[in-house]
């Protein structure tokens, strides 16, 4: 669910692009009183499990760290197949996620992809792509492409200001401008619905449905399964749930209909715990 830890350089550059983000990786430690998200989720086409994924998300007062990784295989290959692991890092200025840099890494069958990308300000500002695979006609990246972007893992976390209800129709109400290292593509939401949702272990509750709108930009080739497959008018849904003690939303569920089977990807584990900051030394002593 967030990003694109799964799929085929060839074939699967979005499955996870649209949710996120997903398992977990170690994280480096981030500002005190960090508040961090442990979710594993589960991959099914037509309700038969094909794979699993786990995000690690730590936010703390000045910077945050999201981490994703999973595997799949079998049915709809070229949706999800493959395993990889993708992380981001980037600082928390007045409650929004600023990335800082992404990095990326996939592999399918004898395929091999990595991308390294700095961020400044929504730009890129440097970046690496690595592939053993023979490039194909794709639509060319601009440098206006590179500039106002998130990157997968940042995009699929929804801050929400004020001190109002997190889970409500606003959250729905944006376009998230993706760039993944080698595609850019829109997701646009819009809202459903508020459902109830929970997790075997963690969270249960409200959360709020948004409908998925993906519009390819650049990077894509035209002709390509999972481009028509995306675009085709399917039904995508993405339920997002609060991580308590923050005012952000993450994933809980990815819905995809299609002929072949529905496309679902949700949390089976939604837990989020926060870190009290550590007692200043002097006053420990003088206890």
């Amino acid at each position: 669910m967030f990003g694109n830890p799964l799929g085929s350089t060839r074939q699967a550059p979005y499955g996870f692009g649209l949710c996120a983000a997903l398992a977990a990786l170690s994280l480096a430690g981030t500002a005190h009183a960090d508040t961090r998200l442990d979710a594993h989720y589960t991959i099914k086409v037509a309700r038969i499990a094909i794979g699993k994924s786990e995000v690690l998300v730590s936010v703390g007062d000045a910077a945050f760290t999201s981490a994703a990784s999973g595997q799949a295989s079998g049915m709809m290959r070229f949706v999800v197949s493959g395993e990889g692991a993708m992380r981001t890092t980037g600082a928390v200025v007045d409650g929004k996620l600023v990335p800082a840099s992404f990095v990326l890494g996939t592999a399918h069958d004898e395929e091999h992809d990595a991308v390294k990308m700095t961020i400044a300000g929504g730009d890129v500002k440097d970046l690496t792509a690595e592939t053993n695979v023979p490039q194909e006609e794709r639509v060319p990246v601009t440098d206006a492409d590179r500039k106002g972007i998130l990157d997968p893992l940042t995009a699929m976390l929804i801050p929400m200001e004020g001190a109002g209800d997190m889970v409500a129709a606003d959250a729905c109400r944006r376009t998230l401008p993706i760039f993944d290292g080698r595609r850019r593509f829109d997701l646009a939401l819009s809202f459903k619905r508020i459902d109830q949702v929970k997790a075997d272990t963690g969270y249960a509750g409200p959360a709020v449905v948004c409908a998925v709108a993906f519009h390819p930009i650049a990077g894509h080739r035209p002709g390509s399964a999972l481009l028509k497959y995306l675009t085709g008018g399917r039904d995508i849904e993405l339920t997002f749930a609060p991580i308590a003690g923050t005012r952000l939303l993450a994933p809980f569920r990815l819905a995809i209909s299609s002929l072949l089977g529905n496309l679902v990807i949700e949390a089976t584990d939604f837990t989020a715990t926060t870190a009290q900051p550590a007692a200043p030394a002097a006053a420990t002593a003088s206890k």
